[in-house]
């Protein structure tokens, strides 16, 4: 069994120009690669992560990504790349500028999801990868490998799109805004000190849950069996829990320029519209959407599938909402054999 590597730091050869019209003079991207590229160079798996995700996908998507799983190292050629605007390891609000060394908070560039890509693209070149295999994202993942896809529909042979959309909705974008108005609200954010912003990190992220999860989640899992209770119920400890264990590991600066570039997405910016930018899609492609999500309902994929040439639209039922995708990896896994196996009958 192969065994995963350390994380790598890839340096781009030039600044970034950035779809706001700004420009990174220096960008640094981390990532992980997991097993070996076969002799053919045809056995490469592309991860895109989503939100407050790392590099490491074998940490954060077990069930899918290890050894006995779908994607195993011991057959695959497994890459994924820390976003642009993370805290972890890749250029962001608090990477130093190479200039002056000052570090720019919350006066970092607007983001796109199109940057994101043009490094993904900058590390693949980097890579001297010809081809993909299976690219391979759900939600503001799903949003970079639907985006890379319309840019380089023959880069791709199959495309597999997660809980995910092709714009974002005024939905998702009103979610964002008041999960970064509590960050705003949080006298400590204009500080621009590495731990700015932490408390109002913890309230957006107590808010966030609420759209990734579902009421039927909340009822299984978080309703008191003391019925004389009259505080301190389960789910209020589980909303104050899971904002400390983000506080804890990421960093308000970064979550409001991801979660502004997660506004941005919008496949048919000037390309006429959403429907003609999908129409330029040529890889095989998986759509799944999850019964119980109220932050990427159903329509949104059935909407990609729709347009999507020969695309396959499979649905889960599961009670976890949004973030089934990272959980439900028996059903994903159910759909990913039953979609290889219908696209190489063919």
């Amino acid at each position: 069994m192969a065994e995963p590597e350390e994380p790598h730091l890839f340096r781009l050869p030039r600044p970034l120009r950035l779809e706001s019209g700004a420009t990174l003079p220096r960008v640094e991207v981390t990532y992980h690669t997991y097993g070996r590229l076969n002799a053919a160079r045809d056995n490469v798996v592309w991860v895109c992560h989503a939100l407050t995700a790392n590099a490491d996908v074998l940490s954060w998507w077990p069930g899918l990504f290890g050894a006995g799983c779908h994607f195993d190292p011991a057959d695959w050629f497994i890459v994924c790349a820390n976003v642009l605007g993370s805290c972890y390891g890749t250029t962001g609000p608090l990477t130093p500028d190479p200039l002056t060394e000052q570090v720019a908070y919350d006066e970092f560039p607007l983001l796109t999801i199109r940057d994101m890509v043009a490094a993904h693209e900058a590390l693949r070149e980097h890579l001297a990868l010809t081809s993909i295999h299976t690219l391979i994202g759900g939600s503001l993942g799903g949003q970079q490998a639907v985006e890379w896809a319309v840019q380089r529909p023959e880069l791709f042979e199959n495309l597999v799109l997660l809980a995910t959309n092709a714009r974002h909705s005024a939905w998702g974008i009103a979610f964002n805004e008041a999960q970064r108005l509590a960050i705003f609200a949080d006298p400590s954010y204009p500080t621009a000190t590495p731990e700015g912003g932490a408390a109002g990190l913890r309230a957006a992220r107590a808010l966030a849950l609420l759209s990734y999860r579902s009421y039927q989640a909340y009822g299984q899992t978080q309703t008191d069996t003391d019925d004389t209770k009259l505080t301190d119920y389960l789910a209020s400890s589980y909303q104050r829990y899971q904002g400390d264990k983000l506080v804890n590991r990421f960093n308000a600066y970064s979550y409001v320029t991801l979660s502004r570039a997660m506004d941005s997405h919008h496949v048919g910016r000037g390309r006429g519209s959403v429907k003609a930018a999908l129409d330029r899609i040529r890889a095989r492609t998986l759509v799944i959407g999850i019964t119980s999500d109220v932050l990427f309902p159903t329509s949104e994929q059935q909407l990609l599938a729709r347009h999507i040439r020969g695309a396959m639209y499979a649905e889960m039922d599961s009670h976890y909402g949004h973030d089934g995708f990272l959980i439900e990896t028996a059903q994903i896994t159910h759909f990913l054999d039953r979609f290889y196996v219908q696209s190489y009958a063919h």
